[in-house]
């Protein structure tokens, strides 16, 4: 591992940010004129678990948040905006009420010096329009970039950061684990990545369609990306690591980048008789759509080898889109006997943060901001304190490898970890929290959603105070 004498401080103008998603912290689902999406619709929680309805009620209390985001030292919040309260039916008439909400929430921001960076789409497709077929119909397409330019016409001029979509390869791979299928998801690989293909051309449209309307504004993807290593030095298992890093990380940011299929992933396209359908004029869009910026989530590493042609290439994950599952005659999955877990089975891997950065800047050569990244955890609330110092730990850890990366020579702009104030897992509902923020409320009794800051809040606050320099705690 390359040491440095002395570490490149983090940029003076470095967004110290952090990250939330509509569905999971707003509530209000149906308040003033929203319409239904495929959360509110087709999301299946475990027996126990809380629905979205509610959430943290940032969607009425985001007057308060904000200002609890401004003492934290925000200078950034990396949030999305819900497609059913701008356009409730996805592509009919334009609610009013919604656009004045997030007009709101935006003056909010900048009123306290906090750059909104805006994600456009968080997993949350219209029911409308998923009852129509989703994103399996070109129309869904025209939707989506008619719905990107009501935001670009509506807020860009308060707007300099956009996300197109939030882990799409995740809602390809995973869909079903992370609830956001809907009707439309429940297809064969052929139409799921159709799907995609159209996921894609409809990003390009909203790219081209920012630099054409916002030309100072900066536009870009945000994938899931993590280093995927071999399980051995086996070549077999180092041609399997190839593969799956193709297959689920590099065919999402060639396509947003370089606006062509990754080899590797293209003919694993074909072998299993899925490649999308590509009419004239695609490939000429997705080449013209030229992010300015690469966004990304990381949590975890994956570690792979070659597979056995039988069950023992999957492990069993509980539905978990975090953890490497296998799959049969394309790689196995491996446990990493270097790297600890934590309570969810996620494996804890800042240096592989690091190598996930330099990778992505070394192939691509676009500025890189952080949009999740954060331990989930059953904290606890005792005498009105959180005491949440393994998650200060993680946190630190993580930031270290930024440091590092930015003085490898890797341009790392921001860092957005998840999430600003606890939100509604999917899987473990308000049960595990991730935010600096707590939200005093269980799965089955709101109680009075009171805010209470965390020891993370204090120790982050510390950090973007003096600018990364300080870590400890």
């Amino acid at each position: 591992m390359q040491q440095h004498e002395q570490l490149t401080p983090f940029p003076g103008d470095f967004l110290w940010g952090a990250s939330t998603s509509a569905y999971q912290v707003e509530g209000g689902w149906d308040a003033d004129g929203k319409g239904a999406s495929v959360i509110d619709i087709h999301m299946h929680r475990p027996k126990g678990v809380t629905d979205f309805n509610v959430a943290a009620d940032h969607y009425h209390r985001y007057a308060e948040d904000v200002e609890l985001f401004a003492e934290l030292g925000l200078n950034a919040y990396r949030f999305s905006i819900a497609w059913t309260r701008i356009i409730p039916d996805g592509d009919g008439e334009i609610n009013a009420a919604g656009v004045a909400h997030y007009h709101r929430v935006i003056d909010a921001l900048l009123a306290k010096g906090i750059e909104p960076v805006v994600t456009m789409y968080h997993f949350d497709l219209p029911a409308a329009l998923d009852a129509r077929g989703g994103w399996s119909e070109r129309a869904t397409i025209d939707a989506f970039e008619r719905y990107a330019r009501v935001l670009f016409q509506e807020y860009g001029s308060k707007v300099k950061f956009w996300l197109t979509i939030n882990e799409q390869n995740m809602m390809i791979l995973h869909g079903r684990a992370i609830g956001t299928t809907g009707r439309s998801g429940q297809v064969g690989g052929k139409e799921l990545y159709q799907q995609n293909h159209h996921m894609f051309l409809a990003q390009a449209r909203a790219m081209v369609l920012c630099h054409e309307l916002l030309p100072e504004a900066k536009i870009g993807p945000a994938p899931n990306i993590v280093s995927v290593y071999p399980a051995t030095s086996a070549p077999e298992d180092v041609v399997a690591a190839d593969d799956w890093d193709a297959i689920r990380n590099l065919l999402y940011v060639d396509l947003s980048v370089r606006g062509s299929y990754h080899n590797l992933a293209w003919a694993y396209l074909v072998a299993k008789g899925w490649e999308p359908e590509i009419l004239d004029g695609d490939l000429e869009l997705l080449v013209a759509a030229k992010p300015d910026f690469l966004a990304f989530n990381y949590y975890s590493t994956q570690t792979v080898g070659a597979s056995r042609g039988d069950s023992s290439d999957i492990q069993v994950r509980g539905g978990d889109q975090q953890i490497v599952r296998g799959e049969v005659g394309l790689y196995r999955a491996v446990k990493n006997e270097h790297l600890p877990v934590n309570a969810f089975g996620w494996e804890i891997d800042p240096v592989g943060f690091r190598t996930t950065m330099r990778r992505l800047w070394d192939r691509y050569q676009l500025p890189l901001i952080v949009t999740e990244n954060g331990l989930g955890a059953f904290d606890e609330l005792v005498d009105g304190r959180v005491r949440d110092d393994y998650r200060i730990e993680f946190l630190k850890l993580h930031l270290e490898q930024i440091r590092l990366a930015i003085s490898d020579g890797v341009d790392v702009f921001g860092y957005c970890p998840w999430t600003a104030i606890d939100v509604i897992s999917t899987h473990q509902g308000i049960s595990k929290r991730y935010g600096f923020i707590y939200v005093d409320r269980t799965e089955d009794d709101l109680k009075e959603l009171a805010r209470v800051r965390k020891d993370s809040f204090f120790w982050y606050q510390g950090v973007i105070a003096t600018g990364g320099e300080s870590l400890s705690f």
